[in-house]
Order: C-alpha cells, then sequence, then structure tokens
C-alpha cells in the first residue's frame, strides 16, 4: 500500500506565500509524475501542476508565474510553492503520483487534501 501525505496549508493573506508538502510512502518502487490538484467549493477538482521524474513541468493558465512545482525523487517527495496568493485560489489541495510499486503494479494515489484560504 502507498500512502501520500500533505502538508503546508492554513490561512494566508492575498499576496501572500504558502509552501505545501506531499511525501509518498509504502511499498515504493518507483514514482513517474507526481503533481497537484485543487477543488474550490461547489467546483470540480482541477489539475494545478504536475512534474515528470525527468521534471517536465505542467502548470495550469491560472497559477503560471505564480506557483512552482518542484520534487525530491530520493524522499518521494513532491512541493508547490504558491505565490501572489488570490482568494480564488482557495481550495482543498491534493497530492497525486503515478506509482509502480514493489509487486510490479501501477497505481494512480491521492493525497487526502489540505486546505488553502486566501483572504482578501
Amino acid at each position: 500500500q502507498v500512502q501520500l501525505v500533505e502538508s503546508g496549508g492554513g490561512l494566508v493573506q492575498a499576496g501572500g506565500s504558502l509552501r505545501l508538502s506531499c511525501a509518498a510512502s509504502g511499498s515504493i518502487f518507483s514514482i513517474s509524475s507526481m503533481g497537484w490538484y485543487r477543488q474550490a467549493p461547489g467546483k470540480q477538482r482541477e489539475p494545478v501542476a504536475t512534474m515528470s521524474r525527468s521534471a517536465l513541468r505542467n502548470y495550469a493558465d491560472s497559477v503560471k508565474g505564480r506557483f512552482i512545482i518542484s520534487r525530491d525523487n530520493a524522499k518521494n517527495t513532491v512541493y508547490l510553492q504558491m505565490n501572489s496568493l488570490k482568494p480564488e485560489d482557495t481550495a482543498v489541495y491534493y497530492c497525486n503520483a503515478d506509482v509502480t510499486t514493489r509487486s510490479g503494479s501501477f497505481m494512480n494515489y491521492w493525497g487526502k487534501g489540505t486546505l488553502v484560504t486566501v483572504s482578501s
């Protein structure tokens, strides 16, 4: 079994910054893509940023230039540095990972989410 645990959410004023972390643990052989998604109240979950093992990054247009995704492959950890936060960034942020387990299975996992609230 594999677990993803997010941390770093909280309340911040507009214009401020937060850094999210997500650590994967368990029966992991390798992780290909890791990323962040978010779900605002009353809206569907949407991708925010993803990063391949080879460091190819993709960002949602709404966060380009403000958010930076990075990862530490040795620690199976992905980060999301969020700058110039806006009230519309308020959401539950979920970590996601494509994992090859030690038993050879390829599966997609989600964390439980961390709440980011941006006040105006």
